[in-house]
């Protein structure tokens, strides 16, 4: 097909309706087996094959606008998101190396997300405001415990919405008021809201995202990607010594993390050097994950 020679490209303009037509027309690309994935992957990396590439890309568009979609309240266009998606995309195809092991999917979905979350973070002065680990996970779990209690409407929360957020999220009920009424200009759109633009007026958002069914690479390459995080931050956590370790795990990875004055209780040193045993370790912990993901190729380069 003539329209597998080159990759789809997102309208730099058009509004809605033009993103209607994109997400149609990425529809119309076929999931690669796995058999023809490693084919193409093979003959894109040692013969250049520019269009054993597209085909790559083409086939996992609908990935990236799906990832895209979990970040539609930011009160960014769904439209960029989706663009700074397809580069990271790009950039994952780029260094696929389908030998590993792995499916593209698996390997293609850290540079996605990493490409959306710096364009977020770029985006945001925000996140510059929130300084606080607190402030930060607020940011980006917010949206996600209004979806879980149904919490849809605009305007402020409900008291008990907020009080349930702040515990589960550990921060206070002010904070959680403040980060929702500054991010309550992007708003959340449900999936099942209907395209203005859709001529036929019963079209919906999820209809232009994926097929009807979960998908099999799909499916597959969330488990792959879950246990690789899992074995990177098991291995990096290594490179820690006992105290830097449990700190470190208390006041950042816990569910309820502790705070400093706990934990100086617990080793009978002050809330400050607590502070400094925290940022050291984490320090640590970063440059161990850069260095084990560059060693297994996995994580995009800083």
């Amino acid at each position: 097909m003539a329209q597998q020679k080159g990759i789809v490209s997102l309208p730099a303009s058009g509004g809605e309706a033009g993103l209607n037509r994109y997400l149609a027309e990425i529809k119309k690309f076929p999931i690669l087996a796995p058999e023809e994935e490693y084919m193409l992957a093979k003959r894109w990396r040692e013969h250049g094959d520019t269009d054993a590439a597209a085909k790559l890309v083409n086939s996992h568009l609908r990935l990236v606008a799906k990832i895209a979609m979990g970040y539609r309240g930011y009160g960014l266009p769904v439209s960029e998101l989706i663009s700074e998606g397809n580069i990271g995309l790009m950039q994952g195809v780029k260094k696929f190396e389908p030998e590993r092991g792995f499916r593209l999917a698996t390997y293609a979905m850290w540079w996605i997300r990493a490409s959306i979350q710096e364009f977020i973070l770029r985006s945001w002065s925000l996140v510059k405001m929130g300084t606080t680990a607190a402030q930060k996970k607020l940011f980006f779990n917010l949206r996600r415990m209004k979806n879980q209690i149904d919490a849809f409407e605009e305007g402020d929360l409900k008291p008990a919405d907020v009080a349930k957020i702040a515990t589960d999220l550990g921060v206070t009920e002010d904070e959680v008021i403040s980060m929702n009424r500054r991010m309550g200009h992007g708003g959340d759109t449900s999936l099942n809201a209907p395209l203005k633009g859709d001529e036929g007026g019963e079209g919906q958002w999820q209809d232009f995202l994926v097929d009807h069914g979960p998908l099999q690479d799909e499916a597959i390459a969330e488990d792959q990607e879950n246990r690789v995080r899992h074995d990177l931050l098991m291995s990096a956590l290594e490179g820690l010594n006992e105290r830097e370790r449990h700190i470190l795990m208390e006041r950042r990875l816990a569910d309820e993390p502790k705070t400093l004055e706990e934990l100086s209780q617990v080793y009978g040193v002050s809330r400050e050097r607590i502070r400094q045993i925290e940022v050291r370790a984490f320090e640590k912990l970063q440059g161990g994950l850069l260095r084990l993901a560059g060693e297994r190729k996995l994580l995009p380069a800083a």
